[in-house]
C-alpha cells in the first residue's frame, strides 16, 4: 500500500484536493493530526499560496478534560476541526486516512515548559524537543495518541518523533554551521542531560562529552582522505571519498538528526593530514570510549519505553488500527525517525527515511527489513521535493532500489507541497515501478 502525506490545510477549502490525491495512484493519505511549526507552499489552494504556521498545533477539537499539564494548541490558520473535515473529504474520495502524529517535536510546549525539554551537556535547552524521560511528556504523548484514535477514528496511526530529538533542527535563521562541528559533535550535542536524564548516565559522562567537543586530544598525523564539506542552512552532510583529489556536488543529502534535504559540495584529497582528537576519529563510540555501551543503552531506552507505552495505549483504544513507526536502525538517531536498533514486533509497519543517497537509504531499509518480524511491512519515506528531480524515470529508479532493499510500500512526501509537474512525475514513477 502506498500512502501520500498531506497537511489538513491542503484539503480543507480545496474541493479538488481529494480527487487529485486519489489520481496519484495511492490507496491512503497520511494526514497530519499534530504537527510542528512550518512555512508551507500551497500551490493548489484556491484561497492562498503560502501558509505560515507559527507554532506546533493539534488539528482536532481540543477537549480540556482530555489533557493534564501539557495541553496542545489549536490552529488559527485553519479550522479547529481541520483534521476531521479533511478526513471526511478524503474518505468520500475512497481514500484511507492515517493520522500522521508528531510526538515530542513541539516548540510551543517546550518553550512554555523549559523544565521538560532536552538539554545538552553544557546545559543548553532545545525548546523544540520534549524529553520523554519526564513523565509529563510521556503522559502528554499517551493522551495525544488516545485522543487521535478516539476522536479522529483514523484508518491507521503513524508515529513520528517517538523519542528525544537532538541537536539538529531546522530553526528559523539557523546559525550553527560556522562552528564546524562534525557529525560526531552533533551526536554528542544530542545527548540529553536534563534533570530527568543526567543521573541516569555514569558520573563522568557529562565531563567526557564536554571534553570531547571542547578539548580534543593532541593532534595525531595520519594518511587518508581529507574532506571539505559546504554546509547549507537546511542540513549538514559529511562525505568521505577515497582516491585522488576530486570535487563532487552531492544532492539529496540530509542531516541524520533533521532528515532535511540539502545540497553540498565535497572536496576530497588523498594526502597526509592531522586528525584532531576524539571528534575526528569518526564515531560517537570512539568519543565516549568505555562509557559507550551504557550511554547508548540509556539513550535507546528513552525511545523504547515511550514507543511501547504508546503502542499499548493504541492497542487498548483501537485494537484493529495498524501502527506505523518512523524508525531508524541507528541507535544514536536523534530526529523524527527514532532509534530502533532491535526492531519492534508490535508495530505493523516500519518506515525508514529515504531522502539521501539512494544506496545509503537502501542500506538503512535493508537493516530495518532484517529487524522486522514475519508479517511486518517495511516502508520507504520517499522524497518527491527538491533536490529530487521532477523526473518520473529517476524517481522510478529510486523506487526500484528501495523495493530491492525490502520496501513493500512507499510513503510519499509531500503531495501538498509538490508542484503539478512533480505530482505528475510521482504518479508516473509509481506506474512505471508497478508495470
Amino acid at each position: 500500500m502506498n500512502i501520500a502525506y498531506v497537511y489538513p490545510w491542503d484539503v480543507v477549502g480545496d474541493p479538488t484536493s481529494p480527487d487529485r490525491l486519489a489520481a496519484l495512484g495511492v490507496k491512503a493519505v497520511a494526514l497530519a493530526a499534530s504537527y510542528h511549526s512550518t512555512r508551507a507552499a500551497t500551490p493548489y489552494h484556491p484561497s492562498h499560496r503560502v501558509l505560515d504556521v507559527p507554532y506546533s498545533a493539534f488539528y482536532l477539537p481540543i477537549r480540556p478534560s482530555s489533557w493534564s499539564r501539557l495541553v496542545p494548541a489549536g490552529p488559527t490558520w485553519t479550522p479547529a476541526d481541520a483534521y476531521l473535515q479533511a478526513r471526511d473529504a478524503l474518505k468520500a474520495a475512497g481514500l484511507q486516512v492515517h493520522a500522521w502524529t508528531v510526538l515530542t517535536h513541539n516548540s510551543h510546549l517546550g518553550t512554555a515548559n523549559p523544565d521538560l525539554v532536552v538539554q545538552n551537556a553544557f546545559g543548553d535547552p532545545y525548546p523544540y524537543a520534549l524529553c520523554p524521560a519526564h513523565e509529563d511528556v510521556v503522559d502528554y504523548c499517551e493522551r495525544l495518541v488516545w485522543e487521535i484514535l478516539e476522536v479522529g477514528a483514523p484508518d491507521g496511526l503513524i508515529l513520528e518523533a517517538c523519542g528525544p530529538l537532538g541537536f539538529g533542527h531546522q530553526s528559523v535563521h539557523e546559525k550553527t554551521s560556522g562552528s564546524d562541528w562534525t557529525p560526531v559533535d552533533a551526536d554528542l550535542l544530542s545527548l540529553c542531560f536534563c534533570t530527568a536524564c543526567a543521573d541516569r548516565y555514569p558520573p563522568t559522562t557529562r565531563a567526557r562529552v564536554r571534553a570531547a567537543i571542547d578539548h580534543p586530544l593532541p593532534p595525531k598525523a595520519g594518511t587518508g582522505t581529507h574532506t571539505t564539506t559546504t554546509h547549507t542552512s537546511r542540513g549538514t552532510t559529511k562525505t568521505t571519498v577515497a582516491g585522488p583529489t576530486t570535487t563532487t556536488t552531492v544532492t539529496g543529502g540530509h542531516s541524520s538528526s533533521t532528515n532535511t534535504p540539502s545540497t553540498i559540495t565535497v572536496t576530497t584529497t588523498s594526502t597526509t593530514f592531522v586528525t584532531n582528537g576524539p571528534t575526528a576519529t569518526g564515531t560517537i563510540d570512539e568519543a565516549l570510549g568505555s562509557l559507550t555501551d551504557e550511554v547508548r543503552a540509556i539513550r535507546v531506552d528513552l525511545s523504547t519505553s515511550l514507543r511501547r507505552r504508546l503502542i499499548a495505549v493504541a492497542r487498548s483504544t483501537a485494537p484493529n488500527t495498524p501502527i506505523t513507526l518512523h524508525a531508524n536502525p541507528d541507535p544514536w538517531a536523534a530526529g523524527a525517525f527514532a532509534p530502533l536498533p532491535s526492531g519492534e514486533p508490535e508495530a505493523d509497519v516500519l518506515v525508514a527515511n529515504c531522502w539521501g543517497d539512494p544506496s545509503a537509504d537502501a542500506a538503512r531499509l535493508a537493516r530495518l527489513k532484517e529487524l522486522s518480524v514475519p508479517g511486518q511491512r517495511v516502508g520507504a519515506y520517499v522524497l518527491a521535493l527538491p533536490p529530487r528531480p521532477a523526473d518520473a524515470a529517476t524517481l522510478a529508479d529510486h523506487l526500484r532500489t528501495y523495493a530491492r532493499a525490502g520496501a513493500t510500500e512507499f510513503h510519499l512526501y509531500h503531495a501538498g507541497l509538490a508542484s503539478p509537474q512533480r505530482l505528475t512525475a510521482l504518479s508516473e514513477a509509481l506506474r512505471l515501478h508497478h508495470r
